[in-house]
């Protein structure tokens, strides 16, 4: 009885994925995998340890960089009272289906160490939302305008993906975490690292589109500032019948699964090596995630629906079929960048 709950769980969660979580929690399983059979020896001795906390090797009870990479979302679910102060993990009664990815993480230890995490990243940034600086680490919003990453850029931050990756990597390398990040040791690093570098081949979690009041295309780093109302919070405010762009995109290929498949891993093997130092990697993905982005919004036009503070859009496409068509290879091509790219900092720390 307790599988088939647990079985209806899983299926509804596909039907219904949290969200604004990159490539919902499969997409970060599958980054995960790719990256688990790509580490050379000493790499994959580090992270067995450091994930596990030095405990015997156990296949059946040890964390994976699979089983790792939805942690971050996972944080999603610590709320702060109002009243009291107090942080606390809460379960959603009327959506199980996010529970799904972190019950590998329901023992005392860990969701002390979720809480623990989004309470010391909570208001650590300037201006935090209500939902914690925390959530600010999944994505960036460069205008698709742009090629590259560049801090100077409007939807950029000291506290962006790219800066949370660098950090992560600080950590992992021995040093510490740049504020205004709070990283507490090398198995809280890793575990947002598997998470964000999966995050950053997201396109919509990269790159973006500024809208006016006509649906056209604004460029906010001409005028140095981002026009009031043009954000489509990287699709989120894009909408297409019941769902947003964003989800569309995070939602991956159903064939796949939640793990690594053969051709995953060849594209993976055939993802050239990064160039430039380590610590300038996190940028140079970011760049390369940009230009990509661009093809997310080919084809699309869009129509203003609702006005600001909360601005939305409609989205029209000048070729549906083609359009999925295209963005089923973007996805799959990012998942095994992602993986092998992670795996690629890991058996660099590690070698």
């Amino acid at each position: 009885m307790v599988r088939l709950a647990f079985a209806m769980i899983c299926f509804f969660c596909l039907l219904n994925p949290r969200a604004a979580s990159a490539w919902d929690f499969q997409g970060h399983r599958v980054v995960g995998s790719i990256a688990d059979q790509l580490l050379h020896d000493n790499a994959g001795k580090q992270v067995q340890e450091i994930l596990n906390e030095g405990a015997p090797p156990d296949p059946r009870k040890d964390l994976t960089l699979r089983l790792s990479g939805p942690w971050a979302d996972c944080v999603r679910s610590v709320k702060k009272d109002k009243v009291t102060g107090n942080f606390s993990y809460v379960v959603d009664q009327d959506h199980l289906e996010f529970e799904v990815p972190c019950i590998v993480f329901r023992s005392d230890a860990e969701r002390k160490r979720i809480v623990d995490y989004a309470e010391r990243n909570w208001s650590n940034c300037k201006d935090p939302p209500d939902s914690g600086c925390h959530t600010d680490y999944h994505f960036d919003d460069v205008a698709i305008e742009r090629d590259t990453y560049d801090r100077s850029d409007q939807g950029t931050n000291d506290h962006d993906l790219v800066a949370v990756i660098g950090a992560a990597i600080a950590v992992l390398k021995g040093g510490s975490a740049p504020a205004p990040f709070s990283i507490k040791d090398k198995k809280e690093a890793l575990l947002m690292l598997v998470h964000f570098v999966g995050d950053l081949h997201q396109p919509l979690h990269v790159g973006v589109v500024y809208l006016d009041e006509n649906g056209k295309p604004v460029d906010p780093d001409v005028t140095h500032k981002v026009p009031p109302g043009s954000s489509t919070f990287g699709g989120n405010a894009i909408k297409d019948q019941n769902l947003d762009l964003h989800t569309q995109w995070d939602k991956i290929p159903i064939d796949i699964g939640d793990a690594a498949t053969r051709e995953l891993m060849a594209e993976a093997r055939a993802t050239p090596p990064s160039q430039a130092a380590m610590e300038e990697w996190p940028v140079e993905w970011a760049s390369d995630t940009i230009r990509i982005s661009h093809q997310a919004f080919m084809g699309l036009s869009f129509l203003r629906t609702r006005p600001p503070p909360k601005a939305e859009w409609t989205v029209t496409y000048d070729d549906h079929p083609a359009y999925l068509f295209v963005a089923d290879g973007i996805k799959r091509r990012q998942l095994a960048k992602g993986g092998a790219r992670l795996a690629e900092i890991l058996n660099t720390i590690w070698p």
